[in-house]
């Protein structure tokens, strides 16, 4: 008596669930790309919009330039969090605990992209500069970023040599004017 070998369910249970699992995947591939990018470009244009508003800082002005700069950074990730759980997607169904850290990890880069001009400020004692030249470096810092984050995102999304000047050129323009700001309100 021979044996035929039972059907395979493996194809059947794996091939849908490998499918969906590959679906989920790159949904969360594509949307965390466009979520850090995209807070990224935001955040370092919190950044350099906070540099353009702060003034005299008191006794210690790079610490708490250091703190405003971070700060600001949470406090605005903390509302498009909110934003992002109890207004677009309270809509769709009630926020779930897996579904609100996904959307903090989501939004942090707008929180992270404060990071690189706090840094900088917090190291301008060391290049010798005042305050001045502190709020003048990490607000170039800033705006660095704000064209880097808008440059990686356009070329990860595979855009031409020329939409990645075009992308490049406009944020530049949107922190030069930024810059702008900052030297009509000094003089």
């Amino acid at each position: 008596m021979s044996r035929t070998p039972a059907p395979s369910t493996t194809t059947t249970t794996t091939g849908p669930a490998t499918a969906r699992r590959a679906r989920r995947a790159e949904h969360r591939a594509e949307h965390r790309a466009r979520a850090d990018y995209t807070g990224g470009v935001y955040g370092s244009m919190l950044a350099a919009s906070v540099l353009i508003g702060a003034g005299s800082l008191g006794s210690f002005p790079r610490a708490e330039l250091v703190l405003l700069l971070l700060l600001t950074g949470v406090v605005f990730w903390i509302a498009h969090v909110h934003a992002h759980v109890f207004g677009a997607r309270l809509a769709e169904r009630a926020p779930d605990r897996r579904g609100v850290l996904r959307v903090c990890r989501e939004e942090w880069p707008i929180a992270k992209a404060a990071v690189p001009p706090a840094v900088a400020v917090a190291v301008s004692p060391v290049l010798g500069l005042d305050v001045g030249g502190a709020l003048w470096l990490a607000l170039s810092v800033a705006v660095a970023g704000q064209v880097g984050w808008s440059v990686a995102a356009a070329r990860r999304a595979g855009a031409s040599r020329r939409l990645l000047a075009v992308t490049a050129t406009v944020n530049l323009v949107l922190g030069l004017l930024i810059i702008s700001v900052k030297i009509f309100l000094t003089h």
